[in-house]
């Protein structure tokens, strides 16, 4: 895949292409996405994942209401740590409060009073979450990520490559292959199925580009 390629498998402007062309090139290299059909479904997920290869870190920036895709905050909390009115952004102790509830307890993570929710949040273009997941990446990718998390945001490299680890180690491959693109959203973000409309707009994109349409 050359540059003008990926730009246009991305939609990226030309800035953005610069900047991601060699991380995702190098990474899909890597973890064997390296044939139209998967590369057109990663690039896709890819960018509906970052919002378009620009947000390599979750935010909880999220209304009161909105606050109901996370079960573990419970209801009487939501009204109070979701964005209020006059409020641009929620603030970051908020944010914080509401990722410790939302990932605290599970997959690794302490309790919602050790942080881990919050240290652990999704990051990288694929948005890796929770210690184990971090730990996971960490020991395929050669860096400690449980130390060092902030790494998937502030490393294009490691973002494109932990996105390019969960891809191979969760088989995103075998569904890429047969173009059951719904099944790779399934496998990244489960049954809810999330922006699945808004993904398929992005795997069209890439499809087109990659002369797969």
């Amino acid at each position: 895949m050359d540059q003008l390629t990926f730009q246009r498998a991305a939609s990226l402007s030309a800035s953005l292409t610069n900047r991601w062309f060699t991380p995702v090139s190098a990474a899909m290299s890597e973890f064997g996405i390296n044939t139209p059909a998967r590369q057109a479904a990663f690039i896709a997920q890819m960018r509906h994942e970052s919002g378009g290869f620009t947000q390599l870190v979750e935010s909880f920036n999220y209304r009161p209401e909105a606050l109901a895709i996370f079960s573990r905050v419970p209801v009487i909390m939501r009204a109070k740590l979701g964005r209020q009115t006059g409020e641009t952004v929620v603030p970051i102790a908020r944010q914080q409060q509401i990722a410790n509830l939302a990932y605290g307890g599970r997959y690794g993570n302490g309790d919602a009073a050790s942080g881990d929710g919050w240290r652990y949040r999704g990051r990288g273009l694929k948005q890796v979450t929770f210690r184990d997941n971090y730990a996971a990446a960490g020991k395929a990718l050669g860096i400690d990520l449980v130390a060092n998390p902030d790494l998937l945001a502030t490393n294009d490299s490691l973002a494109a490559r932990s996105a390019g680890w969960f891809w191979s180690t969760n088989g995103c491959n075998a569904p890429a292959d047969r173009s059951d693109f719904a099944g790779t959203t399934r496998i990244i973000n489960g049954p809810a199925m999330e922006g699945q409309a808004a993904r398929v707009v992005c795997w069209d994109c890439a499809k087109k580009a990659l002369g797969l349409a």
